[in-house]
């Protein structure tokens, strides 16, 4: 099914599909690991970009070897929805690699860091831009491309620094991070608030023949961790019942991979992983000192301080533990059943002949900073499962399937915002 009203930029996208493969090549080319993540080279490349194009855009940096890059393509409509992407990508090892991580083209697929996460999806956005450039048509709404930095490190060098120093202000954002795994589609619509804490111990030396005379810290540590996550594993979240069906439907869509019972776990209670640690210098001395490091999740719409006040009288009880440093969010979503997640999942259902679910991710990262930034936020891309991995790739159909969505989505997206407001 196409949409009724011709669109030249969608004929312009389908006449063009290498030419997406090829923008995507490019992209990967430039050598962006983080650290150091050093993006100078691919956003002057990116400016160019769109000056050949006749769109403006404008550089937004605290630091100039991370710059940041926004760029408007004015709509037919007060609208608009931004579609953003991070230009870092984290480290490899070539040696490790069988193709080039700078890419390389194998049949209908494309290797290379980034390929999937995410220069394959910015590649997209730059071919929807060049498609509604080049066939001087007027996206149904403005258009704005916001790529970053420093994403894969969480650094402030990214989005923090351009919501700081420029701010958005946004009917709507699509980030293009790849939604599929193991050949299923989704949307994400919500993250997971987290609590990222250190605890630290303290004991009494003695030597390792004689523990009796001392008191050893990594076991008051032990102790005090096994009750932080026996406690919260007999919680149990309440959930209203927007909230109900996304956790519904992250767990049918999880539970290929972890079976239901683990999935549905994920979601309707706490997680807790005990990350690092420390403590001890020889075998034969009884540790006067341990630490360490719990990330907590939880799922959106649960109040984040509650959880921690638990954890609080939990180590309270641990006379010899305490927290030593701090840091949590609250998770955010999107009505499930809104403007914006119901515009993604008619378009992209459509253009995969697939169901696409509405889900919550398992962490949270840039959706979560908008949305609280005041935008609704989405993500969606078609790519692999590969992210992150040694010979890391997108195909083809993916990377065309991406650009086909983002430059359907305007359309869609502004015939729901215009209903909700008669």
């Amino acid at each position: 099914m196409t949409p009724t009203t011709p669109n030249p930029s969608l004929a312009h996208l389908r006449a063009h599909q290498d030419d997406i493969v090829d923008l995507t090549n490019t992209l990967v080319g430039f050598d962006t690991q983080n650290p150091p993540g050093d993006t100078r080279e691919i956003v002057a490349w990116v400016e160019s970009f769109f000056t050949d194009l006749d769109v403006e855009s404008e550089r937004i940096a605290s630091d100039s070897s991370k710059p940041n890059l926004v760029a408007t393509l004015p709509g037919s409509s007060d609208r608009t929805i931004v579609y953003q992407g991070h230009l870092d990508t984290v480290p490899f090892d070539p040696d490790e690699w069988a193709f080039d991580p700078l890419g390389e083209r194998d049949g209908d697929r494309l290797y290379g860091r980034g390929a999937t996460d995410m220069k394959g999806a910015v590649a997209a956005m730059l071919a929807v831009a060049q498609a509604y450039a080049e066939t001087d048509t007027e996206p149904a709404m403005t258009l704005e491309f916001v790529l970053v930095s420093d994403e894969e490190v969480a650094g402030d060098a990214g989005l923090p620094t351009l919501l700081d120093a420029r701010g958005l202000s946004a009917d709507a954002c699509v980030i293009g991070e790849t939604t599929c795994e193991q050949g299923r589609h989704s949307t994400t619509v919500a993250d997971r608030g987290s609590i990222w804490l250190t605890l630290a111990a303290t004991g009494e030396s003695a030597h390792g023949s004689r523990p009796v005379l001392g008191t050893n810290a990594i076991r008051e540590l032990c102790n005090a961790v096994d009750d932080i996550e026996s406690t919260l594993e007999k919680l149990r979240f309440d959930f209203d019942e927007g909230l109900q069906a996304i956790v519904d439907e992250s767990v049918e869509y999880y539970e290929p991979q972890f079976g239901e019972r683990a999935a549905r776990d994920l979601f309707e209670r706490p997680s807790v992983n005990l990350g690092v640690v420390r403590g001890g210098d020889r075998v034969n001395v009884v540790p006067e000192t341990a630490e360490a490091h719990l990330d907590v999740r939880l799922t959106a719409g649960v109040h984040t301080p509650d959880l921690l006040d638990s954890i609080r009288e939990i180590v309270a009880d641990h006379e010899r533990v305490e927290i030593t440093d701090l840091s949590w969010s609250i998770g955010t979503y999107e009505d499930p059943d809104g403007p914006l997640a119901d515009a993604v999942v008619t378009v992209a259902s459509d253009v995969t002949g697939d169901r696409v679910y509405r889900r919550s991710a398992t962490g949270g990262g840039d959706a979560k900073r908008l949305r609280n930034a005041g935008i609704p936020t989405v993500e969606f891309g078609l790519g692999t499962d590969t992210a992150h991995a040694v010979d890391e790739f997108s195909t083809r159909d993916a990377l065309v399937g991406n650009a086909e969505v983002y430059a359907r989505l305007p359309a869609e997206l502004l015939k729901r915002l215009d209903a909700g407001t008669e």
